[in-house]
């Protein structure tokens, strides 16, 4: 492995799951834990880091939408406001640990985050603060994976790292089938042709307009956000 980054800003993209750790809904104080270690240790190298954080472990919008008849527009706000639930506890996480964090919201909420600014959140990236991004793009039907690859767009950053919960793309869902076969690397446009579920469609466009390289990881392997930072060969890539 390199002896420092071979990424100097990078978007680390978390489902809402991922805060699960053991729960079967909400979020696991011990896992925001043991998340906060692992990018304190990587924002430690000199690495200048960003989150955005999706809501599914608390509410999934356009699931819910279905289950219970509500209009997608409000259940897609109801699941921006999940984000923001997941960006405290991270902040909270984080801070425990000694390391600056700005909450940065799509949807105005002066009494707990500050309104996404892009001046101001490259200014506070640029004072060593990790930033989390909530509130998804501030509009109904644009997932968190797509406010992610805007995000990472707008600030200039060198990666985007989805951490999942399995260790790369694979040609179908290796949990059903046996024969899945895993992706080292593929290209945008492969990803775009044969429908492979690495982000949206919308997510994956802005990528490739935008040159972004897309790391996707198991993030259940203790040490994995370090070592894609670091140039280790893990997960799948796609450039």
């Amino acid at each position: 492995m390199n002896k420092s980054p071979v990424y100097k800003r990078v978007l680390l993209k978390l489902s809402g799951e991922a805060l699960l750790g053991r729960l079967q809904h909400g979020i696991d104080a011990e896992m925001c834990a043991s998340l906060a270690q692992e990018i304190k240790e990587v924002h430690e190298a000199g690495v200048e880091m960003a989150l955005v954080v999706g809501g599914g472990n608390i509410f999934r919008g356009r699931v819910e939408s279905k289950r219970f008849g509500l209009d997608r527009s409000v259940a897609d706000y109801m699941g921006m406001l999940a984000t923001v639930m997941n960006g405290l506890a991270l902040q909270n996480a984080l801070e425990q640990v000694g390391i600056q964090t700005r909450v940065m919201t799509a949807i105005q909420m002066h009494a707990i985050a500050e309104p996404y600014i892009l001046r101001r959140a490259i200014r506070h990236l640029e004072k060593r603060r990790v930033i989390i991004f909530v509130a998804g793009t501030g509009n109904p039907y644009f997932t968190t994976d797509t406010a992610a690859a805007l995000r990472a767009t707008e600030i200039n950053c060198d990666v985007i790292m989805k951490a999942t919960k399995v260790d790369g793309v694979y040609s179908a869902d290796p949990a059903k089938d046996k024969d899945a076969k895993k992706f080292a690397e593929l290209k945008f446009l492969d990803v775009l042709k044969k429908n492979l579920k690495v982000m949206d469609a919308a997510a994956i466009s802005m990528c490739m307009d935008n040159s972004i390289p897309i790391i996707v990881f198991n993030l259940l392997q203790k040490g994995n956000i370090q070592r894609a930072v670091f140039g280790e060969k893990i997960g799948t890539i796609v450039r």
